[in-house]
């Protein structure tokens, strides 16, 4: 028994002490901070827009208000399109740099990784400067006589998807590159032997084989996208707000605290949804082999 239980020791105390650090920062950077965003999403305000905690469901009713539906439904469009268009755009790279055997396979890589170093906020007041009415695009449109005056580009719902796509596409690459980089060749091999043409090879073998890569990279740019508020600010112009804006604003300009700690709280079960989502569709398609 003494031999056991310091043999349990032995093992245990290593564990504790690795674990015991991130658990105590999770505790205090993560869990008490939410526990009172949820204890503040049911307080009230006062006349001086103070936080005043007296209980209240006022703030989980408001979420109901027309005139946040519509930011709502804004928000899951351009979440959609962002989502679609980082599809379309980030297959055909996924497949090149996972099919690619020589070193420029690397520098493939090193494109996608390479816009991590550098903070988003700059990259997207860079596609601020060269989409201006003097910005790079307009000068070359006017040098090339295709346009007498200045083309307005910005502050539109196109705008800030773009933005959107453009900051979350890594988020999409890699998912699908570890997903076509598993495919095994050989199946590819069969389809071709068995007389399939190279398209349906595509849409009968390698896009079912991908489509948990797909799914992935879905939920990592959907999710975020609705609360990339700095994005729709500084292309969008306030002219295609997301709920990320919307939070924002009420802890900024609105000054009340308490809507949008309920707004955050919706966002983050919003979030916990298409995680549980993707959980299940992710354990259906590992049971089918996918």
């Amino acid at each position: 028994m003494k031999h056991s239980g310091h043999e349990w020791k032995s093992n245990t105390l290593p564990a504790f002490v690795t674990v015991a650090p991130v658990a105590v920062c999770m505790l205090f950077l993560v869990i008490v901070p939410l526990i009172y965003v949820v204890i503040m999403s049911f307080c009230s305000i006062d006349e001086y827009y103070n936080v005043v905690f007296r209980f209240t469901l006022k703030n989980y009713a408001m979420l109901a208000d027309a005139q946040y539906t519509h930011i709502y439904l804004q928000s899951l469009l351009i979440a959609f399109l962002t989502t679609v268009f980082c599809i379309l755009i980030a297959y055909p790279f996924s497949f090149l740099i996972a099919r690619t055997k020589s070193r420029k396979k690397n520098i493939y890589y090193m494109m996608v990784i390479i816009p991590f170093w550098t903070n988003s906020l700059i990259r997207i007041y860079g596609w601020r400067t060269f989409l201006g009415t003097n910005g790079w695009l307009n000068n070359a449109l006017r040098f090339l006589h295709l346009t007498d005056a200045p083309v307005n580009f910005l502050f539109n719902r196109g705008t800030t998807v773009l933005g959107m796509v453009y900051c979350l596409m890594p988020f999409m690459i890699l998912p699908l590159y570890t997903s076509i980089e598993k495919l095994d060749q050989n199946l590819l091999e069969a389809s071709a032997d068995l007389g399939a043409r190279r398209g349906a090879t595509f849409l009968h073998v390698i896009l079912p084989l991908t489509s948990g890569g797909i799914f992935s990279g879905s939920i990592m740019v959907f999710i975020p996208c609705l609360g990339y508020f700095f994005v729709s600010d500084i292309l969008g112009g306030g002219n295609s707000d997301v709920i990320g804006n919307l939070i924002e604003r009420q802890f900024q300009s609105g000054n009340n605290w308490p809507f949008g700690a309920a707004l955050s709280i919706i966002l983050i079960v919003i979030t916990l949804l298409l995680v549980k989502c993707y959980q299940k569709i992710g354990g259906s398609m590992d049971a089918l082999g996918v």
